[in-house]
């Protein structure tokens, strides 16, 4: 939360339209609307490949005629651009939360994650336990060219770029706190529409792909009329057909576009349905009560009764200024009723400045975040440099003359010192022979104790994974094994190809772990799965290959596992990772800090017996060879 004394923006990237709007906190501890504005953008508004340009020349005009004021803004990105799940995690301590959502975020979020600003809210604990999260990502590129591109060329100064569904929620929250029981929010947008549910301190919100430039395109189509005639006729004489037995209207394009209008509708409504069956059975919600209505694609005429219609339910518009949002006198009231509906995500981008909200999201990418820092800094910067020109020629005249009484000195001094010379070139040979000497002997230390270091390091694999194998058996009440599938040690100096040219060559620098060894360490269980068995989970047919390094000065410094163990449930399967990585980090031979898992659960066919997972281990004592 940023507490603000003066006034700010609020700005919402729609697809379809923009809007702004400029604000400052009340006396009450609310907002206050100074002004807004509003412009349309057309289909091209939705489309990537021309989004950038409309945007930026939209917004430049926007401030233009509006005489907005402030240059510090709140972004919100549109829901069709932005990436959401909800996730349920395992119960585990606070520090490791964050560690555990990047890995869901590397699982889930459909582009790389390093090209990805994203971001993360708690919502609480299920039932059972576990943690229930948000988890929203956008990508990188959208946000610097779309976002902040057409910001930055206007002036303005970016503090929060937000998400629609986590603007939304605020906004309702606000406003609609005292409300009892489920509530449905539906924000119809231009390409994609939000359904989010409140009940309690409950929440959740899905995104689906259908929205009113679907009606406008369809409509369109069928009456062969371009694109924004066919959106500038919905908007002035379009209505959803209503259901049941009615004359139609005599104008046959009236008619064209409400049929179209009820179609479309009618598919938003089977995935409103959807998403509450979902959040009843999967969420543990309860029935909603009550719909809320908002986004410019609900404004159209008979829209609230057919979502009556269909859902059997009250149906009402959201009001994002029924708590404590104070409007000033220059803005006409009754023009800004009509459009209420549509300023839920510029509320809650205002609520950001002004309260704690429940919804604490922003996707700004860390480059753009240094950028901007180092934008506001440059004035500084100027000065400064020009500061230390000028006194960089002050003290360069006065160190001219302090050198020329240096250099007086300095030939006095030097012809006491030739005497001196010689017997400090004797000290220094003796010192560098002594020095030899001394680090041989270290290094012959070490070599001797480096001899058994390795055996300690496998025999203490074996040790983790058994005691694990035991803690898992006993919490999670069914069989469990777990082996080292392959092993890898590596040198830091090495790179990718040399080790990739020394695998697959004569293995001169490689060794094969044989299986009789490995079971002495306990590295293959020995009975059946879980209590050890020849193959563990697979009957013998994965044998673990270990390979270290050999003839090299180098140091080994990572070993890099393969582990595999019986396939019980994702869920139980995730556990289990997460209990061998933590049981590795406890161990005193390796650092805690850099031993984690090292990449993904295998995604396993449903009959297979076993699965497997990376795990990075990073040795606190490097073994020099």
């Amino acid at each position: 939360m940023l507490k603000a004394s003066k006034t700010f923006l609020a700005v919402d990237f729609g697809a379809a339209t923009l809007k702004v709007a400029e604000m400052a906190p009340s006396d009450g501890g609310g907002l206050r609307l100074i002004r807004y504005g509003m412009k349309a953008l057309g289909l091209a508004g939705s489309q990537d490949a021309v989004r950038e340009g409309v945007i930026k020349k939209a917004l430049a005009e926007l401030l233009a005629e509006g005489g907005f004021g402030s240059k510090d803004v709140n972004l919100c990105a549109p829901g069709f651009q932005v990436f959401s799940k909800f996730v349920k995690l395992p119960p585990v301590d606070t520090s490791k939360v964050r560690q555990i959502i990047q890995y869901e975020a590397q699982q889930n979020v459909p582009f790389p994650l390093p090209e990805t600003a994203w971001d993360y809210q708690i919502l609480g604990n299920s039932p059972s336990g576990e943690l229930e999260v948000l988890l929203v990502a956008i990508k990188s590129d959208i946000v610097e060219k779309q976002i902040f591109g057409s910001g930055e060329a206007s002036g303005l100064r970016m503090q929060t770029v937000d998400a629609s569904i986590g603007a939304l929620a605020n906004a309702f929250r606000y406003n609609y706190g005292d409300v009892e029981g489920c509530s449905v929010l539906i924000d119809v947008g231009a390409k994609t529409s939000n359904v989010l549910l409140f009940e309690g301190a409950k929440y959740y919100a899905r995104s689906v792909n259908v929205g009113a430039n679907a009606i406008t395109q369809e409509f369109a189509t069928e009456s062969k009329l371009r694109f924004d005639d066919a959106e500038k006729f919905k908007l002035s004489d379009g209505f959803v057909s209503l259901g049941g037995a009615y004359e139609e209207p005599d104008n046959p394009k009236v008619a064209a576009v409400s049929k179209v209008a009820r179609n479309v509708l009618t598919r938003l409504h089977l995935q409103v349905a959807q998403t509450v069956q979902f959040y009843r059975t999967q969420q543990g919600g309860g029935a909603p009560v009550r719909v809320y209505l908002c986004g410019g694609g609900s404004l159209m005429p008979y829209a609230a009764q057919f979502f009556e219609e269909k859902l059997s339910l009250p149906v009402e518009f959201f009001n994002p200024f029924r708590n404590n949002i104070q409007v000033d006198p220059s803005i006409d009231v009754s023009k800004l009723e009509g459009l209420a509906p549509q300023f839920g995500e510029l509320v809650g981008l205002g609520l950001r400045n002004v309260a704690q909200c429940p919804m604490e999201l922003n996707l700004m990418p860390a480059a753009s975040l240094a950028r901007q820092e180092f934008n506001s800094k440059k004035p500084f910067l100027i000065a400064a440099a020009y500061a230390a020109v000028v006194g960089v020629f002050a003290v360069g005249w006065f160190y001219s003359k302090v050198a020329d009484v240096r250099r007086e000195g300095s030939s006095k001094i030097d012809e006491q010192l030739q005497p001196l010379q010689s017997t400090m070139s004797q000290l220094e040979a003796a010192e560098g022979r002594l020095k030899k000497v001394t680090e041989d002997a270290t290094q012959t230390g070490r070599w001797i104790e480096d001899r058994l270091i390795w055996s300690q390091i496998v025999s203490q694999f074996g040790v983790i994974l058994k005691s694990t194998e035991s803690e898992s058996r006993a919490r999670l009440g069914v069989p469990v094994g777990i082996w080292i599938d392959s092993l890898l040690s590596t040198e830091p100096s090495k790179d990718a190809a040399q080790e990739e040219e020394s695998t697959e060559g004569s293995g001169a620098n490689f060794y094969r772990m044989d299986p009789i060894l490995a079971r002495r360490y306990g590295l293959i269980p020995r009975g059946p799965a879980g209590e050890g068995g020849e193959g563990g989970a697979e009957g013998g047919e994965s044998k673990p290959k270990a390979k270290a390094l050999a003839n090299s000065t180098n140091e080994i410094a990572i070993i890099n596992l393969t582990l595999k163990a019986v396939n019980i449930n994702a869920k139980a399967n995730g556990e289990i990772a997460y209990a061998v990585e933590k049981a590795m980090k406890a161990c005193p031979l390796f650092d805690e800090k850099e031993t984690q898992l090292a990449g993904t659960l295998e995604q396993l066919a449903d009959n297979a017996s076993s699965f497997s997972f990376p795990l990075k281990v990073k040795l606190k004592r490097p073994i020099k060879l």
